[in-house]
């Protein structure tokens, strides 16, 4: 039994079973909103615009009736007809449509917001001092706070290393030209050779 409740204690405390239930929750107050706004705003305001426009009652009276049952003053008993509610079905859609937009509008902000904290991280990755550079830093008289002054340092050590790298690059290829000119391979003089003999 013990176990049990362990294992039970590791599930429910995971990460992405905490996430789930937050979505849940969240996600039923939400629908809540979406058929609040439907049902009292949007849906009002479209049964006062069709029955502007049709001069019916909007879509509380946009039904089909397939079979009719009628009560004993005459009146129509919906409870007991078979009908199709075009009003129903059309709000259905006003919340799929709502809940969609809602939903696209919350994930693009999360993405910008969750691109821009990437974005930042990489440029403090990117500013993070060592020790020496620190210290350099502080012999220039420049600011480890001064975030521009050490981007243009750093910029600046950054190019210097690069043409460094390039000049010993350089340096190394006409060593191992003028050591191959000293010592020339069998491959070297037959060269030689071959362009002496075409000169002549």
């Amino acid at each position: 039994m013990k176990k049990f409740f362990g294992e039970f204690k590791k599930f429910i405390t995971r990460g992405n079973v905490l996430d789930m239930a937050v979505g849940v929750i969240v996600g039923g107050a939400f629908t809540g909103i979406v058929n609040g706004l439907s049902n009292y705003i949007l849906k009002p305001l479209i049964n006062a615009l069709l029955a502007v426009i049709l001069g019916s009652e909007g879509l509380d009276g946009a039904v089909t009736m397939l079979s009719a049952a009628y009560t004993e003053t005459g009146a129509i008993d919906l409870a007991k007809s078979i009908y199709i509610d075009w009003g129903a079905f059309i709000s259905a859609v006003i919340n799929f449509f709502l809940i969609a937009i809602t939903l696209f509008t919350i994930v693009k902000v999360i993405n910008s917001v969750r691109e821009k904290n990437e974005e930042l991280a990489n440029k403090i990755k990117k500013l993070k001092l060592t020790k020496e550079q620190k210290k350099e830093l502080k012999a220039k008289g420049i600011s480890r706070f001064d975030k521009d002054a050490v981007k243009a340092y750093l910029d600046e050590k950054e190019a210097e290393k690069k043409a460094q790298e390039e000049q010993a690059k350089l340096e190394a290829d006409e060593k191992a030209k003028l050591e191959r000119e000293q010592n020339p391979t069998v491959e070297d003089l037959l060269k030689q050779i071959k362009e002496i003999l075409q000169a002549k």
